[in-house]
């Protein structure tokens, strides 16, 4: 894979190689290493909005998928760019994908996680940490 962009397309579909350079870009990912080709599979097959970024030659080279009520809350998540290619904007041009999607233009929020070190980078969108009297929980399944 090389890292000029010429003729750059916009996806909202992955074929089956692009799931397995999905499942790669994963593998990258400190949060993320963990998981498996079927689940890089699942998860896309369960979010109801997904936006690759792919090269000259159909390469998926950057991925963020939304899940959604289209009404109330969109949350996006995996901002994934690979790392050839990483500081040419293409994060800044998957959270513009979501934020001006047409399929969210009546969702009232959209939301995401994100590290401390990525607050000014989704900050400079729009997003906030600033949410009100909210507390993030988490249900780990293996302790129910």
């Amino acid at each position: 894979m090389h890292n000029r962009i010429d003729s750059m397309a916009t996806i909202y579909q992955l074929n089956d190689a692009q799931v397995q350079q999905l499942h790669g870009l994963y593998q990258t990912a400190w949060w993320a290493k963990e998981r498996t080709l079927e689940q890089a599979r699942q998860c896309v097959q369960g979010s109801q909005i997904v936006i690759g970024l792919t090269d000259d030659a159909g390469n998926l080279i950057a991925f963020t998928r939304v899940v959604t009520d289209y009404t109330f809350k969109a949350f996006m998540f995996d901002v994934l760019v690979h790392e050839s290619y990483q500081g040419k904007g293409l994060g800044n041009q998957l959270v513009n994908l979501v934020k001006n999607h047409p399929r969210l233009k009546d969702v009232t929020h959209i939301e995401l996680y994100c590290r401390p070190n990525l607050c000014d980078f989704y900050g400079q969108h729009g997003f906030t940490p600033n949410v009100g009297d909210i507390t993030l929980m988490r249900l780990n399944i293996e302790d129910r």
